[in-house]
């Protein structure tokens, strides 16, 4: 039962990433409070939705449906984890009444997938408060005019947020339970039974199970992904790089990430703690599947990338720490796993 878990760290450079409600005529990034510090963030829907938007242009994504009016307005994707690498790693809802034949044979048309990718929101390490870009539209007015003003907030921060894949369910998919809903109609199961795939009991869930070499290949796409990842709001004033400055990834059995307090505020900038993350190694070591990838783009956080490279030496000599490029980190972990060398991850076998 292994999952990949970490962090990903952006580095915001005078950008607006995340809209927020806008107040008095002015565009508000997310943010929140605590005490009288300020933090803003980009939300997990954002985050996601941006990977989503960076899959492989012939890689097919769920189709979204719209239906009904007003405040009883619904919008859904497909709903088919087999076809689309979207709807088996992102999960869905789908809850639409049955016809008047279907509610009276008993059916539902009620199927719900989990999130297999869990993604936390991107929350500034360290307190920014956000600041005000005055602009003006005055192309082509008459002379004397006045100018139309627009106002917007942007800032500079590094963005943390927790990852964590659960590597079992890529390309299981749920028939129901006493506690869980079914995530495919009976007769999609049947023809994906018919076509290659296999019935398996995991956690205690009757589920099919698609081919390993599709389940491999799905994770390559999403890690390489997570390389190139794009997007975010007001590009064309606030452009900016939206690949991770630094990931952490480490296949965990059992699901838990002790890598959430790596990096830290420290005197009021961002900090990555080799202490922490040496004991937090020693304290899982019993768990960890493998070595703890750190991907770290050459200049961010200054000249710590250098220090952590020479505190961590030890580790990366026994090999329970790997350091590189997140694109090159991301990449080799992709192709490792389309390879096979991780098979054991894609199994649920119970912790011992």
């Amino acid at each position: 039962m292994t999952f990949l878990v970490g962090q990903t760290i952006l580095g915001i450079k005078a950008g607006a990433p995340n809209n927020g409600r806008g107040e008095d005529n002015r565009g508000m990034v997310k943010q929140f409070t605590s005490g009288k510090d300020v933090y803003p963030y980009v939300s997990a829907q954002a985050a996601r939705r941006w990977l989503r938007e960076s899959l492989p242009e012939d890689e097919p994504t769920s189709p979204v449906i719209r239906s009904g009016e007003g405040k009883k307005q619904q919008a859904y994707t497909k709903g088919r984890p087999d076809l689309y690498l979207d709807d088996d790693l992102f999960g869905y809802m789908i809850a639409v009444k049955a016809d008047e034949e279907g509610a009276k044979r008993g059916e539902s048309k009620t199927f719900m997938r989990d999130t297999v990718l869990a993604t936390g929101t991107l929350v500034a390490v360290v307190p920014n408060t956000p600041q005000m870009d005055f602009g003006t539209m005055s192309r082509d007015f008459e002379p004397g005019a006045h100018p139309v003003i627009h106002e917007h907030q942007m800032y500079t921060a590094d963005l943390a947020g927790d990852l964590l894949l659960d590597l079992p369910r890529v390309g299981t998919f749920e028939l129901g339970g006493k506690t869980s809903k079914s995530a495919l109609p009976a007769t999609t199961a049947a023809s994906l039974l018919e076509s290659g795939s296999v019935r398996v009991t995991m956690r205690g869930v009757e589920c099919v199970r698609l081919p390993l070499a599709e389940r491999r290949r799905r994770v390559a796409v999403l890690l390489r992904a997570m390389a190139v990842v794009k997007g975010g709001a007001k590009q064309s004033a606030h452009y900016g790089d939206r690949t991770p400055g630094l990931i952490i990834l480490a296949p965990v059995k059992g699901g838990t990430n002790p890598f959430t307090r790596v990096i830290r505020n420290r005197q009021h900038a961002t900090h990555f703690d080799t202490d922490i993350l040496t004991e937090e190694i020693e304290a899982w070591a019993d768990v960890l599947d493998g070595p703890v990838r750190i991907g770290w783009a050459p200049g961010f956080l200054g000249d710590q990338r250098d220090r952590a490279t020479t505190d961590l030496k030890a580790l990366v000599d026994e090999k329970k720490v790997v350091i590189g490029h997140p694109r090159t980190v991301l990449n080799t972990l992709a192709t490792e796993i389309e390879d096979g060398d991780h098979d054991a991850w894609f199994d649920d076998a119970p912790l011992t």
